[in-house]
């Protein structure tokens, strides 16, 4: 749900893909399980397995016990559910003002295999912030109190040993326990590599014994922890944080871990390119609006993710400056994977980490691009737009004059709009209801996208036709912040709509 930005005020050191048809699916990435935000460390949205009919609900969840609806909204942004490799699906569930848990449940039939209570907390922001969990070798890794992290062994059995890590040490945690819970907030999803290293952002909020500052925390697989903050990676005093739910991003060969930061108290920030192993600075750029030139605005609502291209480059969503001159879109900004180079921008970004698309699965492009990116698309009708809410597949290396602004921003290959009237516009004909998805799954193998809306219905959008060729209804609808969808190991399409997790299939 998109309403009126405010942004908030609140205040880190150094310690290739083929896409052939025939051999796509093959990729080692896309045929993984979901196991992390937006499925994978690269964040492609690729389903690496062929998503079921949308014919009926099987089963249902809550992801939240304590749904808080402000002015009639329903403003949190849940973590991403995970599947493994047996079809067990790990659910993040919040259950109070400010307490999570994991659910692990039966993927055919929904029923609960086991259930871990946490200490985590999210950190104060317009809207509340994610709690997400990353699979990971055999491993499911949970945010928790103070910073650390819970390590759950054996993630499909009933049972598993359950350890806790630090990555400023364990032995530093427990010797001052309260010291760190108090004042230190994992603030992002986590993010794990192939070798089972993970990274997430976090917030300082108050003293600790050993000085930390906000910044990016890598846990390597064998438990050995190492950060830096958020300024010196910037190299910029007036950073203050990673990005409020900003997921780390890896490179294809996974030697670079793309963050964003920005400041506490005017939202402007760098996208950074680090060494994954030793997280010391390899490049970083400031995010200005394409159209403007001035300092883009990163709100703390956001939940914009970079995603990375399968040649490398890396996109990331940002707010326009001035606000709202875009329609309160934003821009989806573009780069080279070493970020020395900026390139064509797309024409929505604010809220969104962009999928992935192969060309081939649109028969109607015949462009250059051997890859394309779907986007949410909206146009706000409450800061200027005309409530024409659309999702978008555009080409990244295409340009066409901006639909608002007249500049250069990534062509339109596919277009479609929503479908159901939006009441609180009634003077504009064509305006309908959002779309709330912030990661969206691509499926190759139906040649179709999923996508969740305010209306309450999840709809596969089928690229050879540019139609919905499926549609079912979740829910009378809500506005809502932007939610995730994804297909589980058996093919089973996933959507939380109004607090609920929906299991659909055949």
């Amino acid at each position: 749900m998109r309403r009126q930005i405010v942004f908030p005020a609140v205040a880190g050191l150094f310690v290739t893909i083929s896409f052939a048809a025939a051999s796509f699916a093959q990729h080692s990435v896309m045929t993984l399980p979901w196991s992390t935000h937006a499925h994978d460390a690269q964040h492609t949205g690729i389903s690496g397995f062929a998503g079921q009919s949308l014919h009926r609900i099987r089963w249902t969840t809550k992801v939240d016990l304590h749904p808080m609806l402000q002015f009639g909204e329903l403003l949190i942004h849940y973590g991403s559910p995970l599947v493994t490799e047996n079809n067990t699906v790990i659910v993040p569930v919040k259950t109070g003002d400010n307490s999570f848990k994991v659910e692990a449940l039966n993927g055919t039939d929904g029923s609960v295999l086991w259930t871990e209570h946490t200490d985590y907390q999210v950190p104060g922001a317009g809207f509340t912030p994610s709690f997400g969990p990353v699979l990971s070798k055999h491993r499911l890794i949970m945010p928790a109190a103070g910073g650390t992290v819970l390590v759950r062994r054996n993630p499909d059995q009933a049972t598993g040993a359950i350890t806790r890590l630090a990555f400023f040490g364990l032995s530093n945690f427990r010797a001052d326990p309260h010291a760190y819970k108090n004042n230190i907030r994992i603030n992002t999803p986590i993010t794990a590599d192939r070798k089972g290293n993970v990274y997430f952002g976090f917030l300082v909020l108050g003293p600790t014994p050993l000085g930390l500052q906000s910044g990016l925390a890598r846990i390597s697989a064998d438990g050995q922890g190492t950060w830096v903050s958020a300024s010196f990676a910037a190299n910029d005093s007036g950073v203050s944080k990673v990005a409020m739910n900003c997921a780390p991003a890896l490179s294809a060969d996974g030697r670079i871990v793309y963050v964003a930061v920005n400041s506490f108290d005017f939202g402007f920030g760098y996208l950074l390119a680090l060494n994954s192993r030793t997280l010391l600075p390899i490049n970083s750029v400031r995010l200005t609006d394409p159209q403007s030139g001035l300092d883009a605005t990163m709100a703390d609502e956001s939940s914009a993710s970079p995603t990375v291209g399968p040649d490398g480059d890396v996109y990331y969503g940002v707010l326009e400056d001035p606000f709202p001159d875009h329609n309160d879109r934003g821009w989806l900004l573009h780069f080279s994977g070493d970020l020395t180079q900026q390139k064509i921008a797309g024409s929505f970004g604010w809220d969104d980490t962009v999928s992935v698309v192969p060309a081939s699965l649109v028969p109607s492009y015949h462009g250059f691009s051997s890859y394309l990116l779907m986007t949410k698309y909206n146009n706000y009708a409450n800061v200027g737009g005309d409530g024409v809410n659309k999702i978008a597949i555009l080409d990244p290396n295409a340009s066409m004059p901006d639909p608002i602004l007249g500049n250069p921003v990534m062509n339109e290959v596919l277009t479609i709009k929503g479908v159901t009237p939006d009441p609180n516009f009634p003077n504009l004909p064509g305006a309908v209801r959002e779309w709330c998805i912030n990661t969206a799954v691509v499926d190759p193998f139906t040649k179709s996208v999923m996508a969740n809306s305010e209306d309450g219905k999840l709809y596969r959008w089928d690229l050879t036709t540019n139609s919905f060729s499926q549609v079912i209804a979740l829910t009378g609808g809500l506005g809502e912040a932007y939610t995730p969808t994804l297909i589980g190991k058996d093919g089973t399409v996933y959507a939380i709509n109004r607090a609920v997790l929906f299991a659909i299939g055949d």
